[in-house]
């Protein structure tokens, strides 16, 4: 089947055009330039930044936990101002409603009708800070907000800004006054990022540069920019042999025993879902854009699995115990289930392309 009559069959690539090297190469530049910008603030933590740029690219939300002053504020800031868009922080505190989060209807005594005073929420980056502070209520009203990128208030319907990322921030350590989030609101995060102590030398730095007057990140981007780059990272191309191998790995999640992980059986009590596989692709895809490549290897994959599945996985009472992590878990997957080589040329490349070109339908 040619590329053209495989295009033709799927309606949401009329529009799609082939990503050329040069598009690539000059995406991977300015998106180097907007990770270095956050970088000039926070030292170390190059995971986290890169992560922050896959979710913008994969249109998709990340939620950072870590302990606290370990800078995930403080770069998720520096990286608004980078990405350019109005940017709002939301701090999550136990006495917060629904309300305040998306917005209501006042009553006007003038007009004698109801005004629809929207929320804070209506911007391109929302900071959703210590998120697992506010009850469940709270964060439900942020399901709608994040799946459909639009809020209902009073039998309307209105959407959210584009670009539009929910960028949250959890700590993992106290049990006082937190409200875990419940696993349809952490499915909805396309990345959760585990964000550790700095290193010694790092530890240095940040006492050097932070100390006297801190460093501000100038920007880089627009929204308009974003919007682009996120077309062109979604037009990356997903050979068939790798796309198969997301799925392989979660599948993996779901029935360990068929991939030769039987003592897994126990210990996962629900795997990942069908929107850990589309993660996996989107993230792969924008990674691959990053590094300044528009062809998706499985080492890209392996590089996202850990972040876009770990929090999907719930695990067993016993597994809990035992003191086993799902990271711990999505590391065996990724070990136990073997990649795909696909070695090509530039002219097999092309030729592949053509052939086994990964199209989702409609």
């Amino acid at each position: 089947m040619t590329n053209s009559s495989h295009e033709a069959s799927t309606p949401s690539s009329h529009h799609a055009k082939p990503v050329t090297q040069a598009d690539t190469a000059a995406a991977a530049k300015l998106l180097g330039q907007a990770i270095e910008q956050v970088q000039r603030v926070i030292v170390g933590q190059e995971h986290m930044v890169e992560q922050l740029m896959v979710s913008l690219l994969a249109k998709g939300h990340c939620l950072l936990e870590g302990v606290p002053g370990v800078a995930k504020t403080l770069a998720v800031r520096s990286f608004a101002t980078v990405v350019g868009g109005k940017f709002a922080r939301i701090q999550f505190t136990p006495d917060l409603v629904p309300s305040d989060i998306v917005g209501t209807r006042i009553y006007s005594a003038q007009q004698e009708k109801f005004d629809i005073a929207l929320g804070p929420v209506f911007v391109n980056f929302v900071l959703a800070d210590e998120i697992n502070r506010a009850p469940a209520k709270v964060q439900s009203a942020m399901l709608e907000l994040m799946a459909e990128q639009q809020v209902s208030i009073g039998g309307e319907t209105y959407p959210v800004p584009q670009p539009f990322i929910v960028i949250a921030t959890q700590n993992p350590i106290e049990s006082e006054g937190v409200y875990p989030l419940p696993e349809a609101q952490r499915d909805r995060f396309l990345l959760k990022v585990d964000v550790s102590y700095p290193r010694g030398n790092e530890e240095f730095e940040i006492l050097r540069r932070m100390s006297v007057k801190p460093p501000t990140a100038d920007p880089v981007l627009n929204p308009e920019l974003v919007r682009e780059l996120q077309d062109l990272a979604s037009n990356v191309f997903v050979h068939n042999l790798v796309a198969e191998y997301i799925v392989r790995l979660v599948l993996a999640s779901r029935t360990p025993e068929e991939f030769g992980m039987p003592d897994l059986t126990s210990v996962i009590q629900i795997g990942c879902s069908p929107r850990a596989t589309l993660g996996l692709v989107a993230a792969s895809r924008a990674l691959a854009l990053i590094h300044g490549r528009d062809y998706v290897l499985p080492t890209d994959v392996q590089a996202v699995a850990k972040d876009v599945m770990a929090h999907r996985i719930v695990l067993g009472f016993d597994a809990v115990a035992d003191n086993i992590t799902p990271a711990q878990v999505v590391e065996r997957i990724v070990a136990m289930v073997p990649p795909p080589t696909p070695v090509w040329n530039n002219q097999q490349r092309q030729a592949a392309q053509t052939q086994h070109r990964y199209q989702p339908q409609g």
